[in-house]
C-alpha cells in the first residue's frame, strides 16, 4: 500500500479526557502534598501554628510598619483573628504594636527576634521547594519555569475576578509567604504583580 495512502486515526476522545483528568490529579495531588509540607517546616521555623509563619514572613517583606487591618487581610484572619495572632506573637516578642500613621490605626512591626524568625522561615520555605525541584534535571528545571509563571499569572487573574465580585480569596494575600528578591519582584519580574498591574492599571 502506498503511504501516502494510509489514514492515520486521531486519538480517541476518551483517552485525551483520561489523561487530562489524571494531569489535572496530579496537579491537585502535587498542591495538597506541596502545601502540607509548606505549612508544616514554615510553621515549626517560626516556633508558632497556623497563619503566624505568612504574617511574620509578610511583616518582613512588605507589610512592616503598616496598620493591623492590612495584615489581616494579608494572611486571610477576621479583625479579632488577627488581633488574636499579634497578642500571640506579641508575647513572644516578636513583634511590637506601634501608634499608626493617623493616629487612630496601630500599625505592626518585627523586632530583631521576629525578623530572625521570618528569615528562618523564608529558609526553610525555600530548603522544602529547592528539594522538591532537585527532582528534575537543569534543563526540565529550566523548562519549567515559565509554565509555572502562566500559571501563577493564572491563579492571581482568577483571585482578581473573585475581588471584583465582592469575594475575598481564602487564605490571604498569594505574596505572604514570597520571598520578593527571589521571585524578582522589585525588578518586575513577578508574574503576580505584572498581572495585578495589567489587571488594575
Amino acid at each position: 500500500m502506498c503511504v501516502s495512502h494510509i489514514y492515520v486515526y486521531p486519538r480517541p476522545p476518551r483517552l485525551n479526557h483520561v489523561r487530562a483528568t489524571r494531569r489535572a490529579n496530579l496537579l491537585g495531588a502535587l498542591t495538597i502534598g506541596l502545601g502540607d509540607e509548606l505549612a508544616a517546616t514554615t510553621a515549626g521555623s517560626a516556633a508558632a501554628g497556623g497563619a503566624a509563619a505568612s504574617a511574620l514572613v509578610a511583616l518582613h517583606e512588605f507589610l512592616g510598619g503598616r496598620t493591623m487591618d492590612d495584615l489581616r487581610s494579608a494572611i486571610g484572619l477576621t479583625h479579632s483573628g488577627a488581633v488574636r495572632l499579634v497578642d500571640r506573637l506579641a508575647d513572644s516578642g516578636l513583634v511590637e504594636r506601634r501608634a499608626g500613621a493617623d493616629g487612630r490605626s496601630v500599625s505592626v512591626v518585627l523586632t530583631q527576634k521576629g525578623r530572625r524568625a521570618a528569615q528562618r522561615t523564608m529558609a526553610a520555605r525555600a530548603e522544602v521547594l529547592d528539594n522538591l525541584l532537585g527532582a528534575l534535571t537543569p534543563d526540565e528545571r529550566e523548562a519549567l519555569t515559565p509554565l509555572l509563571e502562566r500559571l501563577v499569572g493564572a491563579v492571581t487573574e482568577r483571585r482578581l475576578a473573585a475581588r471584583r465580585l465582592g469575594n475575598e480569596p481564602a487564605g490571604g494575600w498569594l505574596c505572604r509567604l514570597c520571598d520578593f528578591q527571589a521571585c524578582g519582584r522589585p525588578a518586575g519580574e513577578c508574574p503576580a504583580q505584572q498581572t495585578a498591574a495589567m489587571r488594575l492599571g
